[in-house]
């Protein structure tokens, strides 16, 4: 067998160059490598021949055939007999092959070509490469599924397909394990890996009594590099036809923003009693329907920004009427701290009131300053003239730093707010409350900071309305506040000697706390300041913190807070000296125990739980559970209990159970248990596999029956859905 190594850039070329068969290019290698039988020049045709046993081998991949021939003049290239092509996790095979490397263009017969980057297979009697990333399929069939019996495909008599862009099959059929199961005399699909202009995948519903069937098409369009801007045409025939449009743009490196916003002439006639007189509504005529949401944050320099975040909805039965599905709903997320990260609220059925915000930022090393205006609409209320407005509220923040060079702290919370309502009382408010601490040692183990406080309060108020009574109150408030803190805090490190585990260190701190402010006279204060009741109070508390020292199996160490316990209880000195002056009412200076509890031991399990117990009445004030485990086959159950004394108190369950490799099993439940009645019970059967899913579900709640089928196929999204809304 003859080796050579031949540094020629057509051979590069022909594998790299314009990209003939795969989705990306890596730079072009300065070595190929070729093996051969046989390996021949022939100077009068510029021909290179190889054969027999080809293997070309290049840094990223290689290639095989029985025959390569490449002509220099005409820049036509010939693979023949089992020709294999490996670039990257691209793959091309086929009988034989033929290219010209000037413009790109090409002919596979009996082919396959596969793209990781969206996982997806082409073959065809003939793949012909158009320039580009378009192919042509004579008899082609396109799919991501593995196998050479795939789940589904698309086949048809011409496949015409755009990587990084879309298909389009004619005289063709969507099949399943081989068997036809629609005709599509034309039919487009997406092939994409990037953002793209083009329709997005539909979205097919339909609701008994509040919507009708109801279908959106989305199309997106990417605008520029910084733009791109969402459609989403929906049409519900019960209600009319609804416009969106979002909006999502960076104006510079850390500016950027999203703008949403809809719009509906509601022709559906309305009449219910609503629970309580502010939902109460009788819609004999359209109403127009709209939304907008805006998501704006600008970075002018480090520890300097604005960030806007305003929402409005035409009105409070907004969310009630389009619980099923919304923009706000179907975008929210709940840990929102990326660029376009979704919307920072859900915009279900049971959203009370909306809270429009601006706020300008400055940071310094020591100090804050914010400048915020907050709008609410109110959705609990008939009328939005009772619900207090702040704008502005600028707040200047010292944090806790050394006076000069002195061991005295200082740290320093100031604020002024313009309150404003059209019926009560508005006005202006100005506070501001410095603390000094003093930290000092007593010995090795025990650390005392003794703290004074200061603040003074003043406003100006005047009341609107005809309510008769309501006098405008300007006033002051002057007050001290002293306290002290006791600590120690006592380690010890377990040497477990596990293959995992290698160390617990266990950390206790018992901690004591003194408050006290004097009482003072706030009768003259209006209602949207908060009055500061008379404190002589001493807290105890006692936290136990557990944390593993991990080694992974190439001995690389991390550590894991895996246990934290910390419980709390008050106890009021001016409820033991107050003096009943014969009344019968016994004192009670104990107050109730708090508990906080984390426990994580390993990555399937943790607990999270905070309580509440009174010890006066033996009972239990406050519960607040959520305990989830799961295994790395998939399984999961998650439960949480939440409890409010004459409140709340609900349980919430979500299991998923793998029935099998390809089935998984779920239940949901949500109950009121303080109301004796389900809120939502969901049963779900999810079948997947490779390349598909489909999922079905049934759920039951006080005012509403909703089945839903979802039929998924991977690398192409959302192909199909309905969902039915049943009323009781």
């Amino acid at each position: 067998m003859k080796k050579g190594c031949i540094l020629f850039l057509i051979l590069m070329s022909l594998f790299f160059r314009g990209d003939f068969s795969f989705a990306s290019v890596p730079d072009l290698p300065e070595r190929v490598d070729m093996e051969a039988d046989s390996l021949t020049y022939e100077s009068d045709t510029e021909t290179y021949r190889a054969s027999g046993k080809v293997v070309i081998t290049f840094e990223d991949g290689y290639i095989k055939a029985d025959d390569v021939m490449l002509n220099r003049v005409t820049n036509d290239v010939t693979a023949k007999g089992h020709v294999f092509i490996k670039s990257g996790k691209d793959i091309l095979e086929g009988e034989s092959a033929r290219f010209n490397i000037a413009d790109e263009t090409g002919i596979i017969s009996g082919g396959k070509v596969f793209f990781d980057r969206n996982h997806l297979y082409l073959r065809g009697e003939t793949i012909e490469k158009r320039g580009g990333a378009t192919y042509f399929l004579k008899d082609g069939q396109a799919t991501t599924c593995d196998g050479e019996n795939p789940d589904w495909m698309f086949t048809g008599k011409e496949l015409e397909v755009t990587i990084d862009g879309y298909g389009t099959v004619k005289q063709g059929t969507f099949q399943a394990k081989g068997i036809p199961l629609l005709y599509m005399p034309y039919l487009i699909f997406p092939a994409k890996t990037t953002r793209q202009t083009g329709l997005l995948f539909p979205r097919i519903a339909y609701s008994c009594d509040k919507l009708g069937w109801d279908i959106g098409i989305p199309f997106y369009w990417a605008v520029s590099e910084n733009v791109d801007t969402t459609f989403y045409q929906r049409y519900m025939d019960k209600r009319g036809f609804q416009e969106g449009v979002e909006l999502r743009y960076i104006t510079a490196k850390d500016s950027y923003g999203t703008l949403y916003g809809d719009y509906l002439n509601d022709s559906m006639e309305i009449s219910d009693s609503g629970e309580g007189d502010f939902l109460r509504r009788d819609w004999k005529e359209d109403h127009k329907r709209w939304s907008y949401y805006l998501d704006q944050e600008t970075t002018f320099k480090s520890g300097f920004y604005l960030k806007t975040d305003i929402k409005k909805v035409s009105d409070r039965w907004y969310f009630r009427d389009f619980d099923s599905y919304n923009y706000y709903m179907e975008n929210y997320e709940r840990n929102n701290t990326q660029k376009f990260g979704g919307v920072s609220f859900n915009g279900n059925g049971s959203l009370a009131s909306l809270n429009s915000t601006v706020r300008l930022v400055k940071n310094w090393s020591l100090f804050n300053a914010t400048a915020l205006m907050e709008y609410t609409d109110n959705f609990q209320s008939c009328s939005n003239d009772e619900t207090l407005q702040r704008y502005p509220h600028i707040t200047f923040t010292g944090m806790k730093q050394p006076v000069l060079d002195s061991p005295l702290d200082f740290e320093l919370e100031s604020s002024y707010a313009y309150y404003y309502r059209a019926t009560g009382y508005k006005g202006h408010f100005l506070d501001a409350h410095p603390v000094f601490t003093l930290p000092l040692r007593l010995g090795d183990y025990l650390e005392f900071t003794p703290s004074l406080g200061l603040r003074e309060t003043k406003w100006e108020s005047s009341y609107s309305g005809t309510a008769a009574g309501n006098d405008d109150k300007d006033g002051s408030r002057e007050m001290y506040n002293i306290g002290a803190t006791l600590s120690s805090e006592a380690h010890r490190v377990f040497d477990v000697g596990g293959q995992v585990v290698d160390k617990i260190h266990h950390g206790i701190r018992p901690e004591l706390e003194y408050t006290y402010i004097p009482n003072v006279d706030q009768d003259d204060i209006p209602d949207f300041l908060s009055e500061i009741e008379e404190t002589n109070n001493l807290t105890c508390s006692l936290t136990n913190i557990l944390i593993a020292r991990l080694k992974d199996v190439d001995g690389k160490v991390t550590y894991r807070e895996f246990f934290k316990l910390k419980l709390s209880q008050t106890y009021d000195i001016g409820e033991a000296r107050r003096n009943p002056d014969g009344s019968s009412k016994e004192e009670r200076p104990f107050g109730d125990i708090d508990a906080e509890l984390e426990f994580a031991p390993f990555q399937y399990f943790s607990l999270d739980a905070d309580a509440q117990f009174d010890v006066n009445s033996g009972e239990w004030k406050k519960i607040n559970s959520a305990f989830d485990i799961s295994n790395p086959r998939g399984d999961s159950l998650t439960t949480e209990y939440r409890y409010t004394q004459n409140s709340v108190e609900e349980i919430n369950l979500s299991f998923k159970g793998k029935a099998t490799e390809f089935l998984d099993l779920m239940y949901i439940l949500r109950k009121d248990q303080l109301g004796s009645k389900t809120l939502e019970a969901t049963y779900a059967v999810n079948y997947h596999k490779q390349c598909w899913s489909a999922e079905l579900s049934y759920s039951d709640s006080p005012d509403d029956k909703r089945l839903m089928l979802v039929f998924s196929l991977y690398g192409l999204g959302k192909v199909g859905g309905l969902a039915g809304e049943l009323a009781d």
